[in-house]
């Protein structure tokens, strides 16, 4: 890879793992542990029916992609940027956290397999901290924040009403930080960053914050886990 397009956010979390193992201490960032949350109590029914879209950001996207490319009844997910302008849905110019735009995924479903609700559910408990403002693990910034883009009402109905179960059961000891956003549009990543985890498992980032997420996913939700990942691109 490129220093043009090297995640540099990658490169500080390796230097951050290796320091601490030399110390002989445990690293300060990895993907966050799984936390079981109940089902969302609205949601829609799974029923036969053209294919859906969700738009979510969890953090970095190359995690978010990675799990839900696991995820029974998932067709696609696609990396990109989602809540500033088109004109500056480039991955330098998001990375400067002045776009508006957060690191999303897009994820096309059979809503006769899996519902919207289920999709957030595994957004919660496997693929990222929602507590954590305006950053996830070593990535900070208002691109790395957690976020539901909503197509339409009943999106930010399921939505809303999720996030009010979760905070008032006190499914996490801090409160959700997810926001709702309107999706005023989704624009895709640059082609370096599709199915990334998928082509580079053995990266350091990768390794160390997202693997475990995918094996979390297959741990807490045997049954909506596919062990073919669905990919958005050829190797």
């Amino acid at each position: 890879m490129t220093l043009s397009n090297f995640k540099w956010p990658a490169l500080r979390a390796a230097v951050l793992v290796a320091a601490c193992v030399l110390a002989g201490r445990t690293p300060l960032y990895g993907a966050e542990a799984a936390t079981s949350v109940p089902p969302p109590a609205v949601d829609n029914p799974k029923q036969p029916g053209a294919a859906q879209t969700a738009v979510l950001a969890a953090g970095c996207f190359w995690g978010v992609q990675g799990v839900f490319e696991h995820v029974r009844g998932v067709r696609k997910v696609v990396s990109g940027y989602a809540g500033g302008e088109r004109g500056t849905a480039q991955y330098e110019t998001v990375s400067t956290g002045a776009t508006g735009h957060a690191e999303s995924v897009m994820i096309t479903f059979d809503p006769a397999q899996i519902s919207y609700g289920q999709l957030l559910q595994i957004a919660f408990s496997v693929v990222h901290d929602p507590t954590q403002l305006n950053r996830q693990g070593p990535d900070v910034g208002s691109q790395y924040r957690s976020a539901i883009f909503v197509a339409d009402a009943d999106q930010r109905r399921i939505a809303e009403s999720y996030i009010a179960q979760l905070n008032q059961a006190h499914a996490f000891p801090r409160p959700i930080t997810t926001r709702v956003e309107p999706l005023k549009g989704f624009y895709p990543a640059e082609g370096y960053h599709q199915d990334y985890l998928v082509h580079h498992p053995d990266a350091p980032y990768i390794e160390y914050n997202d693997l475990p997420k995918v094996g979390n996913l297959e741990r807490v939700f045997p049954a909506l886990y596919n062990p073919q990942p669905v990919l958005t691109t050829s190797k």
